[in-house]
């Protein structure tokens, strides 16, 4: 299976889906009526650290009114709408899977923000913006399933404005994976091979743009990611009641190793920030 189809496949079953959420909202308040964006962030937040990390990366990225934000993988659009909400910004989402949009879009109309977040279907490493036409690039623990990081990182670079920032979050390696987790994490999760610190420092500065920031996030990984097992196995049974997509069983075989190579610091966690820098003459 291509990168492309295997990402698809995984998150068309992931047990985070907009139908699931929808069904958990009206189990927990009865219906659907008069939504606040805010009532969503406990269900709509499928990346690590929740609203805290939201927070650190808004921080870093300088986000502020009016700015005009691309967000790379986007997925069902959690963070876009609580950057739009929280500070105020204009969020253009894109996504690869089919599912993840048309349920990003229904959750973002659910909440009256469609006028501020949208997301479109297409691919990170040809995305359809135009040159120079965002303030700010995000992305969060999503470009371990893109084939070709540095791609993705010099499209973002030719999008943004001169002055513009990337900010990132994602997965590193610390270690080499033996060949059996290699394998377990692109069967279960399409996980590919992760960069190191170093690997992704090179990506950002071949592109173009200068590292302001870099904070690593190995230490809190392990926790979060225990958390989380926790969370998608009674997702799992939740969504199975529900009727929704509940994650093939590859991924959760696969999210119990993922949970232990970080809590062993095999893997870990990277928060970059960089800087496209005006050309001086």
């Amino acid at each position: 299976m291509t990168e492309d189809n295997q990402a698809i496949f995984f998150y068309s079953r992931h047990p985070i889906s907009a139908a699931i959420v929808r069904a958990r909202l009206i189990a927990d308040r009865g219906n659907l009526d008069g939504l606040r964006p805010e009532d969503l962030f406990a269900y709509d937040q499928d990346h690590y650290g929740g609203l805290e990390a939201n927070d650190a990366l808004a921080l870093a990225a300088g986000l502020a009114p009016g700015m005009r934000v691309a967000d790379f993988c986007a997925g069902l659009g959690g963070p876009a709408r609580y950057y739009a909400h929280r500070y105020g910004v204009d969020v253009t989402g894109v996504d690869l899977t089919p599912d993840r949009v048309a349920g990003g879009n229904a959750l973002t109309r659910l909440v009256g923000l469609n006028d501020r977040v949208r997301i479109v279907e297409g691919n990170v490493l040809a995305v359809p913006f135009e040159d120079a036409s965002f303030d700010r690039v995000v992305s969060q623990e999503a470009l371990l399933h893109v084939p070709d990081r540095g791609q993705a990182i010099r499209e973002a670079f030719r999008i943004l404005r001169p002055g513009g920032r990337l900010v990132f979050t994602d997965l590193v390696a610390h270690a080499t994976l033996t060949t059996d987790d290699a394998q377990l994490l692109w069967d279960g999760m399409a996980i590919l091979a992760p960069e190191s610190p170093a690997s992704y420092r090179r990506k950002v500065t071949d592109a173009g743009f200068k590292i302001v920031s870099e904070f690593d996030r190995t230490e809190e990984l392990g926790a979060i990611l225990k958390e989380r097992l926790a969370m998608y196995q009674q997702l799992r049974t939740e969504a199975e009641r529900a009727g929704t997509p509940a994650g093939h069983d590859a991924f959760h075989r696969s999210y119990i190793r993922f949970a232990e190579l970080a809590e062993q610091r095999v893997l870990g966690g990277i928060r970059i920030a960089a800087e496209k820098t005006p050309v001086t003459l």
